[in-house]
């Protein structure tokens, strides 16, 4: 690699390439990050952390205002908008002065640079940096980590609108009184109660008629109908025809059912998806392909160059942090290493959507195996028979787990409720390590843990392979007298 200035450039500072580049930099790799912003990323600024932050600013105002229910005294919150956005301001940037800042992947030995990369060729690229001075790079790989930003439709009257998106929306100094947002994605979603519960009036419009529609419909149901009880109104089944500015007033035109109406508000929240930053790169002088602005790349994150690879938002895959930082240690090991037989895990992505409650998913959907028809068993657990939800109030909701009935073998799992994202993580390594659900099942937690829900819907696995004539013949072979168990019930809960 004497030929080249660097074994490796990584092309973006986000969760792909901040991975990507300190796996680089630990193979012994001369390692160069181009960022042309901040370190950090979506997931830092605009993404994850704040609106998380400020998700949880709502939930504890929420609380306050529904004391009565842990035998406490209903209060009335007082609510600083501003303070509310100076915290969630403070946590980005404690999050990035913790684990993005550049000296930490400068101890390391990546050279951190802060510009605009360009591809010249399929070996060299040229950064421009903010003062107007370029330079020159040569590199033997590259991986493309540039990420993805708010992606707005031509809807009539748009570019005349103030309207927000995640990369403003996290700025603002003024709590909107009615906030409009179009998109009833994990975005949408998790933004109208972030809102609703600082005080806003919120409707989501979506043409979908239901939000989240990646998600387990019977799940999705029992959070819409949580989110309609705290106050989010819904216009769905909604084509919007145009957006108008009025003075301080937002106008949106929607079409619902053949009839015409106006939506008015304060603030207009774009969360309508996301596309790919690609249009800098020029990656026709690199020869590599895209498709419909994404980069293409094989199961290994290879592109159509074999030294060249691509990670996270930018392929278009996954609109997820977690499944950036996967892809960026497939890249980074199958670009280095060659040999290591590492494949992007399709079969077991997992997201959540941090609502109150939140909503969670791995593997298989239920869409999915009927569509490859796939036999399975649904074993369902509620969170009214969790004793740690009754101690808490949080009673609302469903484990979902699709196994296969003899050896249990999970395909698949959704949940809908308080914590749902930690029963899919330890359902996420079941799946990745053949654990079935006996294995579940006869592993000891701790009681009353919430995790003990996990365990309470694999549990479900034994009692539907239970049978009447089972117990009879267990009932004859010991000279047992009790009464056999009702089975005439298939979806009995035990």
């Amino acid at each position: 690699m004497a030929g080249y200035d660097f074994d490796m450039i990584v092309i973006g500072g986000g969760a792909a390439g901040l991975t990507a580049s300190g796996i680089a930099a630990n193979f012994g790799a001369k390692t160069m990050m181009v960022e042309a912003d901040r370190l950090g990323g979506d997931c830092t600024w605009t993404g994850c952390i704040p609106s998380k932050t400020l998700l949880k600013a709502g939930k504890v105002a929420r609380q306050i205002k529904d004391a009565g229910k842990y035998g406490l005294i209903d209060g009335e919150p007082n609510i600083d908008f501003k303070k509310v956005m100076q915290h969630v301001d403070h946590v980005r940037k404690e999050v990035y002065h913790d684990a993005d800042r550049p000296e930490i992947f400068e101890d390391m030995g990546i050279e951190v640079v802060q510009g605009l990369a360009s591809f010249k060729d399929d070996h060299t690229i040229e950064i421009e940096y903010k003062d107007g001075r370029t330079r020159s790079a040569s590199s033997k790989y590259f991986i493309i980590a540039t990420g993805a930003k708010a992606f707005v439709p031509p809807i009539d009257g748009i570019e005349e609108v103030d309207y927000l998106t995640n990369e403003s929306l996290f700025e603002i100094e003024d709590l909107p009184g009615e906030l409009l947002i179009i998109g009833g994605g994990p975005i949408g979603t998790e933004m109208s109660q972030a809102f609703v519960n600082l005080g806003s009036d919120v409707t989501v419009i979506d043409m979908a008629d239901r939000i989240l529609a990646n998600d387990d419909p019977e799940l999705v149901d029992k959070l819409h109908d949580e989110l309609k009880k705290q106050g989010v109104n819904y216009q769905l089944n909604a084509s919007v025809k145009k957006v108008m500015q009025d003075g301080n007033r937002i106008k949106v035109h929607v079409e619902i059912k053949g009839e015409e109406k106006v939506i008015e508000g304060d603030a207009l929240l774009m969360a309508t998806g996301r596309r790919a930053n690609t249009s800098s790169l020029n990656l026709e002088a690199a020869g590599v392909k895209t498709d419909k602005g994404n980069i293409v790349v094989d199961e290994s994150c290879r592109s159509s160059q074999s030294h060249i690879y691509a990670a996270g938002d930018v392929t278009g895959r996954y609109q997820f942090t977690h499944m950036s930082e996967h892809m960026a240690k497939i890249a980074a090991t199958k670009a280095l290493l060659k040999v290591v037989p590492m494949k992007i895990e399709k079969d077991m992505v997992s997201w959540a959507t941090f609502t109150d409650p939140e909503l969670a998913h791995v593997g298989k959907t239920e869409k999915q195996l009927k569509e490859e028809g796939e036999k399975y068993e649904v074993y369902r657990f509620p969170y009214s028979k969790i004793d740690r939800a009754v101690a808490e109030g949080e009673t609302t909701g469903l484990v979902k787990v699709f196994a296969k009935k003899l050896s249990g073998k999970i395909l698949g799992a959704t949940a809908v409720g308080a914590h749902a994202g930690e029963f899919i993580s330890e359902y996420a390594v079941a799946i990745k390590n053949g654990v079935s659900m006996r294995g579940i099942a006869d592993t000891i937690h701790p009681y009353p843990s919430w995790g003990l829900g996990a365990r309470r819907a694999a549990d479900q696995w034994y009692i539907k392979n239970q049978s009447e004539w089972s117990v009879k013949l267990i009932k004859t072979v010991f000279g047992y007298r009790g009464e056999i168990p009702d089975y005439s019930d298939p979806d009995r809960v035990v």
